[in-house]
């Protein structure tokens, strides 16, 4: 009987394991659980001690995952589903109806200039679905659970995840108006605008020293976002999506026969990870959003 006890596991206890995991920091953690910093660490030394093992390393930088920490993860996510599987998807389930929270990761431009401005029909159709979204070039895990849901640039390489292409995001050079009158016959001789260091493996930046290997770099920015915005203010030419940067008043799209190449954006997901409802939704939410505006990116715009 002892021993049945001390492999005993409170759900609380996961509750805060799993919010630690995922947020890597005990403030963190604490923020979102609504509780002090204290309570955290208090309820993950419980399942440690419970458990006989570390699940976590102590760091400088926060809290990383030990082997066993990620084999807990993963059976206390399968737990999480399974307990919002119970509440949500009962006979007569209303859609409506539907809580819970959701990560989503994307680029920021993806976030910022897309998703964000059509998030309110999400919000009128699922009222009480929450969404952490984390605009990054960094690649959360999936496997991980650090997010449910990514849109991510280019093929997924990773055969464990769920993927399904949305759209092909097509380029072109855009400026200022006053930029685009001086130079919009000769782009070559104009001032260009593109990434900084962090960028510089990125197909756009190959494309701009492979295609114009002399022109000037008169600005350095680590996203498209601020590549745009320094665009608009007359700093020069950028390389940039056509689904934020066409229809822009204050851009221009200059004619130059070649343009950096399209590039795929994925939705991944993990094998089965959209079984809760509320998951579910926003996936399939994505997936008619991008099918019903895949014509703002671009010619060479798919759907499949």
């Amino acid at each position: 009987m002892a021993d049945r006890n001390r492999t005993t596991l409170d759900w609380e206890d996961l509750r805060f394991f799993l919010a630690l995991a995922r947020l890597g920091s005990l403030s963190a953690a604490a923020r979102s659980l609504g509780v002090n910093h204290a309570t955290v660490s208090r309820r993950v030394v419980a399942l440690e001690q419970r458990l006989g093992a570390d699940l976590f390393a102590r760091r400088p930088t926060g809290y990383a995952l030990t082997g066993r920490g990620e084999h807990v993860l993963a059976a206390a996510a399968m737990m999480e589903n399974a307990a919002a599987r119970i509440a949500r998807e009962g006979p007569g389930a209303d859609p409506a109806l539907l809580t819970g929270l959701v990560r989503l990761t994307t680029t920021p431009s993806v976030a910022e200039a897309f998703l964000l401005p059509r998030m309110g029909s999400l919000r009128a159709d699922y009222p009480g679905i929450d969404i952490e979204l984390v605009a990054d070039r960094r690649q959360m895990s999936l496997s991980r659970h650090e997010t449910d849901l990514a849109l991510r640039l280019g093929r997924p390489a990773d055969s464990a995840l769920m993927g399904q292409r949305l759209a092909t995001l097509s380029f072109g050079l855009y400026a200022s108006p006053e930029i685009a009158a001086l130079h919009g016959t000769a782009p070559a001789g104009a001032p260009f605008i593109s990434f900084d260091d962090s960028g510089a493996l990125l197909p756009e930046a190959v494309w701009l020293r492979e295609a114009l290997p002399d022109a000037r770099i008169a600005l350095r920015a680590n996203g498209q976002m601020a590549q745009a915005a320094a665009a608009r203010a007359g700093l020069g030419v950028a390389p940039l999506p056509h689904f934020l940067a066409a229809g822009d008043p204050q851009l221009r799209q200059l004619p130059f026969p070649s343009a950096p190449p399209p590039r795929d954006l994925w939705l991944l997901s993990r094998q089965n990870g959209d079984r809760a409802a509320h998951v579910r939704a926003v996936k399939q939410w994505l997936v008619e959003l991008f099918r019903a505006e895949r014509h703002r990116f671009g010619p060479q715009s798919v759907m499949r």
